[in-house]
């Protein structure tokens, strides 16, 4: 019978040494699993992270296991390549930091089995990802175990599988599943036993049976329903001999049916049922993506909270518990690889492995619908024969091996909608972030209107937008500022636009979480993302987490924006209330400034700011309280003063009536000495970005080949000002001196300014 013996603790570890010791090591650091090196540099700013080859060891006593004819040692995550060896011995070799996968190590074992796994987080060419917005944890941070099994067993080598495929078609009332097992040293005196139990325990349908795929039938079936109703079966298999139990495995699943519309979105079960979320990284500060279920617990928790109905798990496969914990749940969930942002010719293979471990491993998940091929994949064009053929051979064998769902991609803003990639998946989804890179808020939801006219059958979703938010705060929030307000109406303008349109298939907030991205330094911390609803640490919710709570949740809830901006200049200061009640009445010192009604659940009230006033928001029963207080020079402390920057927007020389580094460049182009100033600065950029380029093959940006002089990207970056333009530089491995931006400045202060310019 099949035992599983968790090993997690007490490992031997060596940061950067490819020493595989031939006794375990007396002088190694002892950790527990997960563990990951990266857990402070990952998130610390300056891109410097550690990443090369560590390893880990430990002594494996047989006389401790089970007694069993096969012994595995499984790993559930080892970033990003690793190789296994056994008493010195090298058993296998693996790619792919984000998948489950084990090792037959039954030949080698011996009473005292010395077992070192090498993990490397290295840069290569052939394994994903290797170019993107987030860090690239190393280690093994997920669990480890021995799994003991009979010579004959259900099979534990296909990908990382449990040998275990259950597929149920919903017909009427009642549900066909077909459960298929794969067993390794079948017998012809073996048999299978299924039995499918309901949530309770008791069995609705079971057989015993010679052959390895039998159909069973569930009749008045209850149907796993999202949020609603996320009901869950139970499938158990017993693999028998005469009377004896050989292997057992098992496995939950849910019965459903859904359909993605181009024009009423997802529907499930026949019933509409918008698609309204966010998506998730799978680490935090402190711990990296090394998560105990205390963690992944926390985040489900807090997704529910806000009200999603279901989330992008970006941009990997995630931990099987919190996939689990998705189905229990009943959140409905895009399951993708990290074939992302920059094409590799030579990671074809690896594209191609990852993708079908996903499948293989989480094809019994209801709360599955779609398999994301890519995300931002066209970073460096959309042209690539290469790219393209290894999207079709990606969209052919998610079909081919799971024929009950739909497939999808990530589509990064500035691709062409007449790309020819565009076309290979089922459904789409496109990142946009007008008004937060580029462009205005307001452009959004019409960008989708156009899309949709004219691709009427392709269904269409967004899969990425948001934007930065930190303990800034601006009683006149300005893109780019970085500041809670700005983020907070920026997601007011996004919900109202997004939600109103059903024919979008799914829209999912980046992020729910802020996460770990060594590259990044802007916003004033470096080292992270700060897009998130939450912190990285789950201690604060952001006042735009409670915006979609308002129309998300059920749950009856008022929320105060404001309460980290308490000081503030201003003799009148606007108050924001989020509620889901339909009315809300706020006092001031006890003070009623009336009852407001909001059908999109923002409520606004002008707020007279004299010294200390105590504010409460009442919603019937509910309250939330804040405190502002009066001060004559605006609180420094609020403002966004950027850790090495070579300039801050307030240091600029500006001179009225003039343009400067502070004026957005579509203003600036609002007159034809403009144009030409922006021309040569187009021209600036480009050839620094040929030359970070050509130095080293793809620069710090990745190679990334955006074309400044498309229409499309000027359109988009309008908003932008200068200064935001060459802060942002580094992401793409663009860098400007402070003698380079003072003669930008002092020319673009001899140039007027537009007389339409705001």
């Amino acid at each position: 019978m099949r035992q599983l013996i968790n090993i997690n603790a007490g490992w031997s570890f060596l940061k950067d040494t490819k020493e595989i010791p031939a006794t375990l090591p007396a002088d190694w650091e002892v950790v527990n699993v997960p563990h990951t090196w990266n857990n402070i540099d990952g998130m610390d700013g300056g891109s410097d992270y550690f990443r090369g080859t560590c390893n880990y060891a430990k002594v494996i006593k047989k006389s401790e296991l089970p007694v069993a004819d096969r012994y595995y040692l499984e790993i559930n995550g080892a970033a990003s390549s690793a190789d296994v060896y056994v008493n010195g011995k090298n058993m296998a070799h693996h790619d792919g930091g984000f998948s489950t996968w084990r090792v037959d190590i039954t030949a080698e074992l011996t009473e005292d089995t010395l077992v070192v796994v090498a993990v490397d987080n290295a840069a290569n060419n052939t394994v994903y990802p290797q170019v993107a917005d987030f860090t690239f944890y190393g280690g093994m941070y997920r669990d480890v175990n021995i799994i003991a099994v009979s010579e004959s067993h259900f099979d534990l080598d296909y990908f990382g599988g449990k040998g275990l495929v259950i597929t149920p078609v919903v017909e009427g009332n009642d549900a066909k599943v077909k459960v298929e097992t794969y067993i390794t040293n079948k017998k012809d005196t073996h048999k299978v036993h299924v039995v499918l139990k309901d949530a309770t325990g008791t069995m609705v349908a079971g057989v015993i049976s010679e052959d390895t795929t039998v159909e069973l039938e569930i009749k008045d079936v209850h149907r796993w329903h999202g949020r609603k109703d996320p009901y869950l079966y139970t499938c158990e298999v017993e693999l028998i001999e005469g009377e004896m139990v050989v292997d057992v495995v098992s496995s939950r699943f849910g019965c459903r049916s859904f359909e993605i519309h181009p024009e009423n979105g997802f529907i499930l079960n026949g019933e509409e049922y918008p698609l309204r979320g966010v998506s998730r990284h799978q680490d935090r500060i402190g711990f990296g993506n090394a998560l105990l279920k205390e963690h992944h617990d926390e985040d489900m928790e807090l997704i529910c909270e806000v009200g999603a109905t279901t989330i992008r798990l970006a941009h990997y496969q995630h931990d099987q518990y919190f996939y689990d914990l998705c189905d229990e749940k009943g959140l409905v969930i895009w399951a993708e690889i990290p074939y992302i942002s920059a094409h590799m010719a030579t990671g074809r293979e690896n594209t191609i492995s990852q993708m079908k471990e996903l499948i293989v491993q989480n094809y019994n998940h209801p709360s599955i619908v779609v398999w994301g091929l890519s995300n931002e994949i066209t970073i460096n064009g959309h042209k690539d024969a290469d790219l393209i053929e290894n999207h079709h051979i990606l969209n052919n064998l998610c079909h081919e091996m799971d024929k009950t769902r739909l497939t999808t991609m990530a589509i990064v803003s500035m691709c062409p909608t007449d790309a020819e990639y565009i076309q290979i998946p089922d459904t789409v989804s496109w990142n946009h972030y007008f008004g937060w890179y580029g462009g205005s808020t307001e452009q959004n939801g019409p960008w989708f209107d156009e899309f949709h006219k004219k691709f009427p059958n392709l269904p269409v979703g967004c899969s990425e937008y948001g934007c930065e938010a930190l303990n800034w705060h601006n009683s006149n929030p300005q893109q780019g500022d970085y500041s809670e307000e700005y983020q907070a109406y920026y997601h007011e303008e996004l919900i109202k636009q997004l939600f109103t349109r059903k024919y979008l298939w799914a829209t999912h907030v980046w992020n729910m979480f802020d996460f770990g991205a060594d590259s990044r330094g802007e916003g004033g911390e470096n080292g992270q993302n700060h897009k998130g609803l939450v912190t990285i640490d789950r201690k604060y919710k952001k006042d735009a987490f409670f915006a979609y709570k308002a129309w998300l949740s059920d749950e009856p809830f008022v929320h105060l924006c404001g309460k980290r901006y308490v000081n503030r200049v201003e003799d009148v200061t606007k108050v924001t209330v989020y509620s889901n009640q339909p009315e809300v009445e706020l006092f001031a010192n006890g003070v009623s400034l009336g009852k407001k009604s909001a059908a999109d659940h923002f409520f606004y009230f002008d707020v007279p700011n004299a010294g200390e006033t105590k504010l409460e928001a009442v919603a019937g029963d509910l309250r939330d309280e804040s405190v502002i207080n009066k001060i004559e020079e605006f609180d420094a402390s609020y403002r966004l003063v950027e850790k090495n920057a070579i300039l801050n927007w307030f240091d600029i020389t500006e001179r009225e009536g003039y343009c400067s580094l502070n004026t957005k460049i579509s203003d600036i182009m609002g007159t034809i000495r403009g144009k030409i100033f922006v021309a040569m600065l187009t021209s600036k950029i480009m050839k620094k970005m040929k030359k970070n380029n050509s130095s080293d093959g793809k620069g710090e940006g990745g190679g990334f080949n955006i074309d400044f002089k498309s229409d499309g990207i000027m359109k988009m970056v309008g908003s932008f000002t200068i200064l935001r333009i060459s802060s942002m530089g580094g992401m793409v491995g663009i860098e400007f001196t402070k003698e380079e931006l003072l003669d930008a400045n002092a020319k673009l202060n001899k140039i007027p300014l537009p007389k339409n310019a705001k």
